[in-house]
Formats: structure tokens, C-alpha cells, sequence
């Protein structure tokens, strides 16, 4: 014998008022107040159309922490004698979580024999199952927050040179700095300074481009490294090469023009944050005449 749409709508409204004495507190069912009350005019009248499907949602706290899913329903009218349309969603789970659990979900409802009432099947099913899942998508967002953060390393080089006066090697300079976005300075004259900053990288290949094949009188006094999370531009000292040319100081005969004046070259370092590198190069502490 034929079920009829009446039959099948009659055994959703008992299946809706079993699901709410389970679920008595507000906002655990999710119903809008016409779907019941359109069933059962239809119900009085089958003359009518059809009323529309019911749907609603229901509200499930799962483990311990009461974790919230939600389960949405809805009913085709030949339900129970056809399947439900059934999907779980909760801000506790990732999107791949959810949709494997709406699989297994899906899959053990499709097992469930035609005629059997099995909403109510789908709130125990997702009560006892998803656990894992939002297990999964907790390890998930706790891995991503502890994603390794990538940091670079700002190398900045203080090389010192007896003199630097050519101007053939002041171009092989600049021209290598520039090309490995190297910031900086060369002092010209006597002494020469060069400081280079910027990845490790360019300023290791920087440092071997301006040895070889034949500069003899330079060394590299010393290095300096800071690790950050964002741009190494940001701890950058110098925002670009700068050609340091300071005015001659001393007696030195026909040298005099080539003897840098260091207290200049002292307060150019001071006011790049880097007056403790005068010892370092020179030996000496160093310290500003009184003006």
C-alpha cells in the first residue's frame, strides 16, 4: 500500500514535538512559528496545496566544554519514507572538518532503513561523533598559530682600509653596493671606512667583490647581526650608499689633503647610532672637541 503525503507529514510533527521536549530551552530549536501550524491547516484540509517543507535547526552541545553544533533540517515532504536533507556547521570546526563530518553524517543516515524517523537519529549521531572533528580543527588552529615565523638577519660589515683614494676602486664600490641594494658609506681618503648593510648574503659577496683581485691594506674590524620577524629595512642605519667625504685635518706635508678629520667622522657615527664603532676601528675611545 501507497504511503501517502498526509501519513508522512503527520509522523514529522510527531517527530518535531519529541524533539522539543528534548530540547525545552530557548534557542535549542531553531522553528519558525507558521511551519507547524502550516502542516497541520494542511492537514485538516488536504484539498490545498502543499504547505511548505519544514526546516528548522537544532542546537547540540558535544563534550565536555559543550562545544556548539548546529544541526539544520530539512524535510522533504515524503519524509520518512525518503531522506532527510541534514547538514552540521560549528565556528569550532574548519571547513575540511565540517565536511567530513557531514560525510560520515550523510553515510550513516543513508544506512538507517526508509520509514524510520531520522532526525532524531542525526542529533545522537552528531553528539557522540564529532568530537574528533572539532578535536582535529583545535591541534589545526594551535599548529597554525605556532607556524614557524620566518625571520631575516640584517648583517651590517665596518671594514677599514689603510687609504682609499682611486677613484677606479671608489666606482667598483659604489657599484657593488648599489647592485646587491646594499646601504651604507665609504669614507675616501686616509683612513678609508666602508660600512655595507643588508642581507648576509649580498654583504659576504660584496665583501669578496672589493678584496679580489688585489686590495692588500683592508680587513673587515667587524660584524654586526640583528634578527627580526619583519623587513630587515626596518633596522637598516642608513637609508642609502652615501659617499662620506670630511674636510683634511692635521700636518702631514703633501698629505695633508688625504688625512680625514676623525672627530667629524666620530659625530657622523654618533648620529647613526654607532659611535661605540670608533674604538673598534681605530683603537682609541673616542670623544668630541668642545665647540
Amino acid at each position: 500500500m501507497a504511503v501517502t503525503v498526509q501519513e508522512c507529514l503527520e509522523l514529522q510533527l510527531l517527530e518535531v514535538e519529541m524533539l522539543l521536549s528534548m530540547f525545552p530551552k530557548k534557542g535549542e530549536i531553531s522553528l519558525d512559528e507558521e511551519a507547524v501550524p502550516g502542516v497541520q491547516r494542511y492537514l485538516r484540509n488536504a484539498d490545498g496545496a502543499l504547505p511548505p517543507r519544514l526546516e528548522y535547526s537544532i542546537t547540540i552541545d558535544v563534550g565536555e566544554a559543550k562545544v556548539k553544533v548546529d544541526l539544520q533540517v530539512l524535510l522533504p515532504h515524503m519524509y520518512p519514507h525518503v531522506a532527510p536533507q541534514l547538514f552540521a556547521r560549528s565556528n569550532a570546526l574548519h571547513r575540511q572538518q565540517q565536511l567530513q563530518l557531514n560525510t560520515r553524517l550523510a553515510s550513516h543516515i543513508s544506512s538507517l532503513d526508509s520509514g524510520e524517523l531520522r532526525v532524531y537519529e542525526a542529533v545522537q549521531w552528531v553528539k557522540e561523533n564529532s568530537l574528533p572533528y572539532l578535536e582535529n580543527s583545535k591541534i589545526s588552529s594551535e599548529s597554525a598559530s605556532k607556524e614557524v615565523v620566518v625571520k631575516e638577519t640584517l648583517h651590517r660589515m665596518w671594514i677599514y682600509s689603510h687609504h682609499i683614494y682611486r677613484q677606479e676602486l671608489r666606482k667598483k664600490i659604489f657599484d657593488c653596493a648599489k647592485k646587491l641594494n646594499l646601504t651604507g658609506f665609504c669614507l675616501t681618503g686616509k683612513p678609508g671606512v666602508i660600512c655595507v648593510e643588508g642581507l648576509r648574503e649580498n654583504c659576504e659577496e660584496f665583501w669578496r667583490a672589493i678584496r679580489y683581485p688585489n686590495w692588500k691594506h683592508i680587513s673587515c674590524k667587524h660584524v654586526e647581526n640583528v634578527e627580526t620577524e619583519g623587513s630587515v629595512d626596518n633596522l637598516r642605519l642608513f637609508r642609502a650608499f652615501e659617499d662620506l667625504q670630511l674636510q683634511a685635518h692635521g700636518d702631514y706635508g703633501l698629505r695633508n689633503d688625504y688625512h680625514m678629520d676623525l672627530g667629524q667622522f666620530l659625530e657622523f657615527l654618533k648620529q647613526h647610532q654607532s659611535g661605540h664603532i670608533f674604538q673598534i676601528l681605530f683603537g682609541v675611545e673616542g670623544k668630541l672637541s668642545d665647540k
